[in-house]
């Protein structure tokens, strides 16, 4: 069966489903399994010839601990996936493009509070300057644009050119939010960010960083693909895997910055060894690259430049994912033993957990593991499935309001589902705490003193807090939902939607390119719905007149559709 996508949150780019135990799990015995078998076990599912595969590498003390390959890098002829096959590492490549800008800096031609503008003149000035660490810390207020052309209509395998973001950005009628002021993931500003480098080198982006960056390190076998037609010598074939059938699937267009990059595990080996032992920068450079950017009110981002800085099992662990339209990549450092973990696929439903297991299987001994992790059978925790008729209803985001988790019991099992996504079922872990299998995310909740949960905390890359929605979701009739139906157009994505009643008496967003967007009321006005528009708040005018809606999808958020 194909697994399902997973996100709960708009802060990563995409999370896969994933249902197998702990490492302490997988073997019998009172002593810890070999590392390597560990990951045999992993990897079983994924290493045959009918299969996309991919490469695992470890390294500890800066050294190669581990590397193997699995499955295949190309169905049609047969390739199998080799240690030294380039793939593409989606948004790990975020490191490199940041990387170019600290050297910059470094070389005292640029600054990270320079204004972007004084870089890229044509962007307009939309009352707050956002200047080059704001593109870098995902707090700009400019729209995810990927985002918003897939609210457009467009895919993600359609052509989409690099020259299209300037004039997507210029069409924003403000920011989403006061520079520095909120983390939101964004590849535009990595887009961006290339472009600076290329402005203030006067060189092809790709070209600087193969003389700049890559050669320097020794990394032969990697470079930046500016368009999916580009050819790569020996590369891995993207692939989507699903219920009854693999296909081959193309790479997203205009990804340079924010992504793009082909490489291979022996380059980032080489790549990982500059961080603790540089040949290209220094390592005040190589600190700043691992520090977190601060938001206005001080409070830490746990990003820093293309890194996100946290830990794992008590060991500090500096960390990235990528995902292309079918690659997918995990890039794990530990500074403490100067290791790591890479994990590079083929498959689009290869899980990006297996990298965390990879590490506990290789790491444990500096970790942390708590002892609940190491219970099997009857010593897991048993939880009293009627307590949790207190915790039930819907929790509103405090940070993203709109992006609502609503919390349900059918018999013996416990569901979790956020706006315009799949329901899923949670387990318990105390009386207040509750994990996911397909995505690492847990919530705590917060009783009152009648037992009842007032809040929810999200532990999904950072806390969120979600307050309770005491109000019953509004139930419309036929007449209000008549009322919203109509044609709508906006004028920044340059794009139509029609709002009408399906057969079924639901309402229902369409446009031509898409499959219907079944429209959830949440309260009177706002609707859930489906990726590109996961949340949708109509407008009245002063006479309760429906003028239109704004349409958000967490990166790119209230996007205005007028009614016409």
């Amino acid at each position: 069966m194909k697994n399902p996508t997973v996100k709960l949150f708009a802060l990563s780019m995409v999370y896969l489903t994933l249902t197998f135990a702990s490492v302490n799990e997988l073997h019998a015995g009172d002593s810890p399994p070999e590392p390597a078998s560990v990951v045999r076990q992993l990897l079983e599912e994924y290493d045959n010839e009918e299969t996309p595969g991919g490469v695992i590498m470890v390294m500890r003390d800066s050294q190669l601990l581990y590397q193997q390959a699995f499955g295949m890098a190309n169905l049609s002829y047969n390739v199998p996936f080799g240690p030294a096959t380039p793939t593409n590492i989606g948004s790990t490549s975020k490191q490199f493009t940041a990387f170019a800008i600290a050297l910059l800096e470094d070389q005292g031609r640029l600054s990270v509070d320079d204004d972007i503008r004084k870089y890229l003149p044509e962007l307009p000035h939309l009352g707050d300057t956002v200047r080059l660490r704001h593109l870098i810390s995902h707090t700009s207020g400019y729209r995810e644009y990927l985002n918003s052309l897939a609210m457009a209509g467009q895919r993600l395998n359609d052509h989409i050119s690099r020259e299209e973001i300037i004039p997507l950005i210029q069409r924003q009628p403000a920011l989403q939010n006061t520079p520095g002021g909120m983390y939101n993931y964004n590849n535009t500003g990595y887009a961006l960010l290339a472009m600076v480098v290329e402005e203030v080198t006067g060189e092809d982006f790709p070209v600087w960083m193969q003389d700049n960056v890559f050669q320097p390190l020794g990394m032969e076998q990697t470079l930046i693909r500016r368009h999916p037609g580009q050819i790569v010598p020996g590369r891995a074939q993207g692939y989507g895997v699903g219920e009854d059938e693999i296909v081959a699937v193309s790479d997203i267009y205009a990804s340079m910055g924010p992504g793009g990059i082909y490489t291979t595990a022996g380059d980032l080996e080489k790549w990982i060894g500059n961080f603790y032992d540089p040949v290209v920068g220094s390592p005040e450079l190589m600190e700043k690259m691992t520090t977190p950017f601060l938001l206005n009110n001080g409070n830490s981002t746990s990003y820093g430049y293309g890194l996100i800085i946290g830990e794992l099992n008590g060991l500090k662990m500096i960390q990235h994912g990528g995902a292309d339209a079918a690659h997918r990549s995990v890039f794990l450092m530990f500074p403490e033993v100067k290791g790591a973990v890479v994990t590079q696929s083929n498959n689009n439903t290869f899980p990006n957990q297996i990298a965390n297991r990879v590490a506990e299987a290789f790491f444990g001994d500096v970790m942390e593991i708590e002892e609940s992790d190491q219970l099997s059978g009857d010593e897991l925790f048993v939880y009293d499935l009627e307590k949790f008729d207190k915790l039930e209803g819907r929790y509103e985001m405090d940070a993203a309001p709109g992006f609502i988790m609503e919390f349900t019991r059918e018999e013996d099992k416990l569901f979790a589902q956020a706006t315009g996504q799949p329901r899923f079922e949670i387990f318990p872990s105390s009386d207040s705490t509750f994990y996911l299998t397909v995505v690492e995310a847990s919530m705590t909740f917060h009783r009152n003193e009648d037992g009842e949960a007032d809040a929810v905390t999200l532990h999904q890359s950072g806390n969120h807090r979600l307050s309770r929605i005491t109000e019953p979701a509004w139930e419309p009739s036929a007449n209000d939902l008549k009322n919203y139906t109509g044609t709508y157009f906006s004028k920044e994505l340059e794009a139509f939607y029609r709002v009408e009643v399906n057969d079924e008496g639901k309402l229902v967003l369409r446009h031509r390119r898409l499959e219907d967007i079944a429209l959830k009321a949440d309260e009177k006005d706002l609707f859930a719905g489906a990726f590109p528009i996961m949340n949708l708040e109509f407008i009245r005018n002063a006479e309760g007149v429906v003028t239109g809606f704004e349409a958000s999808s967490g990166r790119s958020a209230g996007i205005l559709f007028e009614k016409h």
